[in-house]
Formats: C-alpha cells, sequence, structure tokens
C-alpha cells in the first residue's frame, strides 16, 4: 500500500485529490493537511508520497519542502500547481522534489503518476513538463556539465533520456530489455558521473545537455 499525504491551502483540493487516488486498491491517502500542519502530518503518519502544494498562504511549498528534507527519512516529495510553467517549480526540482503535478491532472492519470513516484520515478504532468522544459533559460551545458555526459556510455545515456522523460526504473528495463536491477545500477552510476544528488537533477542536466532535443526522446 502507497501511503500518501496531501497538503494544499484549499479544502476541496484537498478532498477531491483524497477521494481519487483512496479509489486506487493500493493507495491510502493517510492524512491531508496545510502547509502549517505538514510537517506534523508526515512526522505523524510517515507516508512514502506527499503532494504538495507549491503556491500557500500560510507556509508556502518551498518552505514546506524544505522542512521534510531535513527529517531522517524523507518521503518522495511532487509539487502540486496550477500553472504550467510556474517559475517556482524548477526552484523546488533543485531543492529535491521528485517532480509536479498541475492540479487538473486527469483522474485516471494522477493514482498511475502516484505509482511512478512510489517506484523511484520522476514525475511531471505531460502536459505541463515540455512547457517546463522550454521555459528554462536555453544555456547550454558548461564544459565541465558535457565533459560528464560525454563519459556516460551509451547505454548510462538510454537510460538517462528514459529516467528525464520521467520512466521508473522498471519501465526503463521494460523498454532497453533490461532487468530492473541492472537498470538501478545504471541509475546509480550515471548520477555519480553527473555528480548529480538524484534522478530530477539528472533530468535537468539532460534538458542543458541537449539530449531531450526534439527526435532524441522518442527512441
Amino acid at each position: 500500500m502507497i501511503r500518501v499525504v496531501v497538503v494544499d491551502d484549499e479544502a476541496l483540493v484537498r478532498s477531491g485529490f483524497a477521494m481519487i487516488l483512496n479509489a486506487a486498491a493500493d493507495i491510502e491517502v493517510v492524512a491531508t493537511a496545510t502547509g502549517a500542519g505538514a510537517l506534523a502530518a508526515v512526522r505523524e503518519h510517515r507516508p512514502d508520497i506527499v503532494l504538495l502544494d507549491i503556491r500557500m498562504p500560510d507556509v508556502d511549498g518551498l518552505t514546506v519542502l524544505g522542512r521534510l528534507r531535513t527529517l531522517e527519512a524523507p518521503p518522495t516529495v511532487a509539487m502540486l500547481t496550477t500553472f504550467d510553467a510556474d517559475e517556482y517549480v524548477l526552484a523546488a526540482l533543485h531543492r529535491g522534489a521528485a517532480g509536479f503535478l498541475l492540479k487538473d491532472t486527469e483522474p485516471e492519470h494522477l493514482a498511475q503518476l502516484v505509482r511512478t513516484l512510489a517506484a523511484g520515478g520522476v514525475v511531471m504532468s505531460p502536459k505541463a513538463s515540455r512547457t517546463l522544459l522550454r521555459s528554462l533559460p536555453r544555456a547550454a551545458a558548461d564544459d565541465q556539465e558535457a565533459g560528464r555526459v560525454d563519459r556516460l556510455t551509451g547505454r548510462e545515456r538510454d537510460v538517462l533520456v528514459l529516467l528525464a522523460r520521467g520512466l521508473s526504473n522498471a519501465d526503463i528495463g521494460i523498454r532497453l530489455h533490461l532487468s530492473t536491477g541492472t537498470v538501478k545500477d545504471h541509475v546509480s552510476a550515471l548520477l555519480t558521473k553527473l555528480r548529480v544528488s538524484g534522478r530530477v537533477q539528472a533530468a535537468l542536466l539532460a534538458q542543458r545537455a541537449g539530449l531531450l532535443d526534439a527526435g532524441q526522446d522518442e527512441r
């Protein structure tokens, strides 16, 4: 069972997400909270996943994310936003968020996105991910970053592209005909070579290096 906490300042959003997710047999919303109550809710219920509103009037999502990241065993956090290209999303990704969802994500997709998060995947709502990537400054990777990308093996580069598209280790394995364990080893190796702390940071570097340009991420 995947345990989820939903954090949003609007009661209707909290109840709506809870109703949708609780309809899935393998997901349980164990608590909902506002920004002010988020840390206490997470400490009490120890969820696997936190869906966190990025803009809240009491305590904003970036502040809550920072507090959650200080926990001994922090949950996986995905940010909730209303905007296709929210300037706060990039800051959240750099601070350790595992992705972001639009609040109007189709109900039939929401549970699967939570499952992807639980499986270690990067989650970006499909209709917003390209908008976000295109909104980033189009500066190329610097020489040091480019050098790290160049040191990846061909297989590690394939894994990086699929990781950056949001696929979980299991889904990458299916696409590349590899075991999940082998994919996990490749992910660990490429994170070390790229000198990044997580999958989202690797995905952002892949974007700067041009690996997600048209045609390269559709293989």
